[in-house]
């Protein structure tokens, strides 16, 4: 199998894992073959499509709910187009840390004709002080999804008239779903209440109190899981730090994270890792060493020693058998 066929089925595989997470924002970027993959990224954009526009013509069909715009990407640029603040969706969206997007280009993150457009567009504003314009931008993720969105650009100047900084939003449009979930949760624990037996046993030993994680929490902690499995390769910052990142504490970072998915953090990590990297020996061409580079090992020795103790066998042996 070629390398671009590889790559173009690993994009499809991304692109259905981001719309079973619930994110119809991302698409695959088109080619030129007329193949069956050619048509199955076609069906995809397609159905994301169908969805998005599902969920906002509901939005104003219903209008008992409120039709809601929420800042999903926010990036801030100096006077060199290098970005110097993004929010935490941004990074999320792209599937990258904060400290892989400060400091770097805009068009970094743009796909190649976006790029182009981008270029055009700030050098026709060279020299202007203030501008105001929207224009249509793909993004593209680590796993290189494309985002299309469209940007709302502005550049704000101080008292002096000197040049200050450049604004780039992206806004999503949504209906606040928050009160609905929250009735949902509040019937079911009622009705659980309800339930119990005045007969149990259990019912009247003493109960340690859990934490109540509230939605935000939990969308927040899905979103470390997700940067976690789009960046195995970095040195994970502490609890503490990482926690601050996703805008929430370490104690609920470390409790929410147990009561979702059974594990610690950094067992999750561990976890992942070993998974990866045994998919990429059994089913890649590349060497250990990228591999062990590719899952966050620091060295061919501490990767073939802490896999061989997870799997019992050395990844050589198993790639051999493979």
């Amino acid at each position: 199998m070629s390398t671009q066929k590889k790559h173009r089925m690993h994009q499809i595989n991304q692109m259905l894992l981001e719309m079973a997470s619930g994110n119809f924002f991302y698409r695959l970027e088109r080619s030129a073959k007329n193949d069956h993959l050619e048509a199955i990224s076609l069906s995809l954009n397609m159905l994301a499509e169908e969805i998005q526009e599902a969920m906002v013509h509901q939005g104003y069909v219903n209008s008992n709910n409120t039709f809601v715009d929420i800042i999903q990407m926010c990036f801030v640029l100096n006077k060199d187009e290098v970005i110097v603040m993004a929010n935490q969706q941004a990074c999320n969206l792209l599937s990258v840390l904060p400290s892989d997007i400060i400091g770097k280009p805009f068009s970094q993150f743009l796909t190649e004709n976006s790029e182009i457009t981008w270029q055009n567009i700030w050098n026709s504003f060279i020299g202007q002080k203030s501008f105001e314009m929207s224009v249509s931008l793909k993004f593209k993720s680590k796993a290189s999804l494309i985002i299309p969105k469209i940007c709302h650009i502005s550049r704000c100047h101080d008292k002096n008239n000197e040049f200050n900084k450049t604004f780039i939003l992206v806004i999503h449009h949504t209906l606040r779903q928050d009160p609905l979930d929250r009735d949902l949760v509040k019937g079911i624990t009622h009705f659980s209440q309800n339930q119990k037996r005045p007969s149990d046993p259990i019912s009247y030993l003493p109960k340690k109190t859990k934490l109540r994680l509230s939605f935000e929490d939990i969308h927040k902690i899905r979103e470390g899981h997700n940067i976690i499995i789009n960046n195995l390769e970095m040195n994970f910052p502490s609890l503490k730090i990482f926690a601050l990142q996703l805008g929430t504490n370490e104690f609920k970072l470390k409790y929410g994270f147990k009561e979702l998915y059974g594990t610690t953090v950094f067992n999750f990590i561990k976890q992942e890792r070993m998974r990866k990297s045994k998919m990429m020996v059994q089913y890649s061409t590349q060497s250990l060493k990228s591999i062990a580079h590719m899952t966050g090992f620091k060295s061919i020795a501490h990767f073939s020693r802490t896999f061989k103790k997870h799997y019992g066998c050395a990844p050589s042996e198993l790639r051999r058998k493979s």
